[in-house]
């Protein structure tokens, strides 16, 4: 309920026609000033860089469902645009360049337990009901968002979409040809890594669309990371549609309220092997699930001592 987004969630939800209508063409007024400053111009100077070959691939996947009037009026949203800026950071991400002692600081540590006072019912319910810890809990949303306060604010939908429009090699070449020379990665190293992050993007962004689609939101509305992760637990959608719980039963799955968050973690760790009376390098393994960094999940164990202290 913290986050301003929660807000957007409800307006977003149609009740004039059906609630799988997507298209709101109050969206226009509401794209980001810098995403029409970065993307707009650069795809206006390549007009072969689109989303059409992706439009058809999700049309015709008969391992899916959507309609082809669902998708289309999907990539006529005026929302929905190439986010090069975005998916060029992605490219340049490196584990190891993050600060993750940062949250093992004092001032951190009060906050989490502080976090812990104020939902205290809805961590001692999901340690009851999943077996987890919820320090561990804790732990991670103070790391993934610092306890829901900085969610990101990427649009999902463009991210996933930029990403898996990548697949097609002329896309692709064009992509790179409008990334910045400073923000570029080794072009062999993208030739590698861009046609497997646009299979797995893709993936997510069917996921996305069916996640929007089974609650009776707007994609174009959601925002994340710059890899496509949601709300306070910082889901992927292909997580959302498998493990995320509605943790505060309002018959809606939102990853943006913190009951239905902690649930949600709480569901993925008991997933992966998490129990009462769990070894250290027990522990260790199933957070691993959740990064795949050891830096990261050292540093949510200790988090997890220092709150158990």
């Amino acid at each position: 309920m913290h986050s301003p987004f929660n807000r957007r969630l409800k307006l977003r939800k149609f009740t004039i026609t059906s609630p799988r209508l997507w298209v709101h063409l109050t969206h226009v007024l509401l794209v980001p000033l810098w995403v029409a400053a970065f993307c707009l111009p650069a795809c206006a100077q390549d007009p072969g860089l689109s989303f059409q070959s992706l439009e058809i691939r999700l049309i015709n996947d008969q391992s899916e469902t959507f309609q082809p009037e669902q998708i289309t009026a999907l990539f006529k949203n005026a929302d929905v645009a190439f986010d090069v800026k975005t998916v060029a950071t992605y490219f340049q991400h490196k584990e190891s360049k993050l600060n993750y002692d940062q949250f093992l600081s004092d001032d951190s540590i009060e906050k989490a337990r502080q976090y812990q006072q104020e939902y205290k019912e809805s961590l001692e319910k999901a340690e009851k009901e999943y077996g987890v810890d919820k320090n561990v809990i804790t732990a991670i949303m103070l790391v993934e968002t610092r306890l829901g306060k900085n969610v990101g604010s990427s649009s999902v939908i463009n991210v996933l979409a930029t990403m898996a429009a990548l697949e097609d090699p002329d896309i692709r070449e064009r992509f790179w040809n409008l990334i910045p020379e400073k923000n570029r990665i080794p072009k062999e190293e993208y030739d590698q890594k861009a046609p497997k992050k646009a299979k797995w993007a893709y993936n997510e962004l069917k996921a996305l669309i069916k996640y929007a689609q089974r609650e009776g939101l707007d994609p174009a509305a959601i925002t994340g990371s710059y890899a496509g992760a949601m709300g306070i637990a910082q889901f992927m959608p292909s997580n959302i549609l498998t493990l995320a719980q509605d943790g505060n039963q309002d018959g809606s799955i939102n990853l943006f309220h913190h009951e239905d968050a902690i649930a949600s973690i709480a569901n993925y760790l008991k997933k992966y092997g998490w129990k009462p009376g769990i070894t250290q390098q027990q522990a260790y393994d199933v957070v691993y699930h959740y990064n795949h960094s050891s830096y990261y999940v050292n540093t949510i164990l200790k988090i997890r001592d220092k709150l158990k202290g």
